[in-house]
């Protein structure tokens, strides 16, 4: 089913709502690069571009409330449970509002949902791949910040990670910009679902490593 263009910017009027306040590492400028990303290797995969573009929208309407609350739901479930009822107000199928919310419940990273659908698959990525690169740089210490942590590094660091235990972002003092790098960023490359995503995902990986690389070197005065 055709979706008109009317009731995805009705959408988009509405999602906007959900961003006032919200911080620079989640807000409306997220969506739209996660948007960009989303069509473009949407052309690649010949996947629904309608059904991208309104997942892109309101894929984090529920983020704002979760940094809030420090992380102590899901903003993913919170997104597609708000998205579930705004978009059953509107003209649009079963299938494809069964798709969108599958398609939001499943972009983030530390879920064990699975995306199956090719929409799914490619929002993932794309969600992802602005967690990466240069941008993906920028948000992290952003994300730091607005999360109470040290921005740039505790300085124990090198202590947590050869440790060798995991550790998911705690909202803490504990954590930094650096530990999220190390936990998460770095391993998104490997995560990343489509040909047209991991394409993308291995030039913003290697720009990230460099960056990194040069970071540790001026923390210990060798640059």
């Amino acid at each position: 089913m055709v979706i008109s263009d009317k009731v995805i910017r009705q959408i988009e009027k509405e999602a906007k709502k959900y961003f006032v306040g919200a911080s620079g590492c989640h807000d409306w400028t997220h969506v739209e690069r996660v948007k960009n990303l989303a069509l473009n290797i949407g052309k690649q995969e010949k996947a629904d571009a309608q059904i991208l573009e309104i997942v892109a929208l309101l894929h984090d309407i529920g983020r704002r409330d979760e940094m809030k609350a420090k992380g102590k739901f899901c903003h993913a479930e919170r997104s597609a449970e708000i998205a579930e009822k705004f978009l059953r107000k509107l003209k649009i199928s079963e299938d494809d509002i069964k798709n969108i919310i599958h398609c939001i419940i499943t972009h983030r990273y530390r879920d064990e949902r699975i995306p199956e659908t090719i929409e799914a698959k490619i929002f993932f990525d794309a969600d992802k791949l602005d967690s990466i690169g240069a941008v993906g740089i920028g948000r992290d210490f952003l994300f730091a910040g607005n999360a109470g942590s040290n921005t740039m590094y505790t300085g124990n660091e090198k202590k947590i990670i050869d440790s060798g235990k995991v550790r998911d972002y705690t909202f803490s003092k504990e954590d930094s910009a650096l530990l999220e790098y190390e936990f998460k960023l770095k391993n998104i490359k490997n995560k990343l679902l489509t040909k047209g995503g991991k394409k993308i995902g291995r030039e913003r990986h290697k720009f990230m490593v460099e960056f990194f690389k040069r970071f540790w070197e001026e923390v210990e005065g060798k640059k």
